[in-house]
């Protein structure tokens, strides 16, 4: 597997799309409540691409992973109900979702080795992130990753689960 990193552009989008359709259906059939709500749409994942926050893993020409990627903007991080570890510059990525053939390859595990060179290329030492109390999968990986629980943010009416790696 010799995945490339890249910016997301706008011919992605339909490939994008389904990506995260199919995640929407998985969070749903494993009981989870996130995503159930119309969010994400393919609005909010074009206003990712034109604003530059949207990547991809790609494996050939196949969109493997999609994520949102964004330097200190976060706004709801403010309020966080807990403590973070730090209170510097982060990264914050967003609507991480993996394309069915790929799931239980370790591609998302990948993704999260590529975002935290990204964190790195900007020397940026921190990567925040949430998830919804019912994401066992995300949860998961949050563990193996290293990521430290930090408290709940709210999103949309409902509490999240906020982690963060500090990565020296």
């Amino acid at each position: 597997m010799n995945p490339t990193f890249r910016k997301a552009t706008l011919d992605d989008l339909p490939q994008i799309w389904i990506i995260l359709q199919q995640a929407i259906r998985r969070r749903k059939a494993d009981g989870s409540v996130q995503w159930q709500d119309g969010y994400p749409n393919p609005e909010v994942i074009e206003n990712d691409i034109i604003n530059g926050n949207g990547y991809v893993l790609a494996l050939n020409d196949s969109i493997a992973v999609y994520c949102a990627i964004l330097l200190n903007d976060e706004p709801e991080y403010a309020n966080l109900r807990g403590e973070w570890l730090t209170e510097a510059d982060f990264v914050v990525f967003h609507r991480i979702a993996v394309a069915e053939e790929y799931i239980g390859q370790g591609i998302a595990k990948a993704m999260f080795g590529y975002i935290e060179t990204f964190a790195l290329q900007h020397e940026i030492y921190s990567i925040k992130a949430d998830t919804n109390f019912d994401n066992a999968a995300m949860l998961h990986l949050f563990a193996q990753a290293g990521y430290v629980y930090c408290g709940e943010v709210y999103f949309r009416g409902s509490a999240r689960l906020a982690f963060e790696k500090v990565l020296r």
